[in-house]
């Protein structure tokens, strides 16, 4: 009997996994989309790990980020090309998820580092 699920010893969560999360993901025509701005790297990674350790995205985004600090981060509906094209193509492929636990990309783009979650999808 053949095996149906061929990944079986790769789920020791390789980097993969966010373009398997592409392919079951219905395509979007806009998203409602959160980001943290960091100018430097390490200020990236301390919000970074804030968000591991449990503080809400908003939160974080309030107290860290560069750029949208007072709407936690919120740029609410995007159309697709609507974004900077680096961004767009992390924030599309990301899953929803809430504030409290976050599924999350990074990028970094010419204005920063941005470490990015995504609420909806339509």
């Amino acid at each position: 009997m053949a095996p149906k699920n061929k990944g079986k010893g790769k789920d020791s969560g390789d980097s993969k996994d966010a373009g398997d999360g592409k392919s079951k993901l219905k395509p979007a025509t806009s998203i409602n989309v959160r980001h943290i701005l960091c100018e430097k790297h390490s200020k990236k990674e301390e919000a970074l790990e804030k968000i591991r350790n449990g503080t809400k995205f908003d939160e974080v985004a309030r107290e860290m980020s560069e750029d949208k600090a007072r709407q936690g981060g919120s740029l609410g509906w995007k159309v697709r090309g609507s974004l900077m094209l680096d961004f767009e193509k992390v924030a599309y492929e990301l899953e929803p998820s809430t504030t409290g636990a976050p599924k999350i990309g990074e990028v970094k783009t010419s204005e920063g580092y941005h470490i990015i979650m995504v609420e909806g999808r339509k």
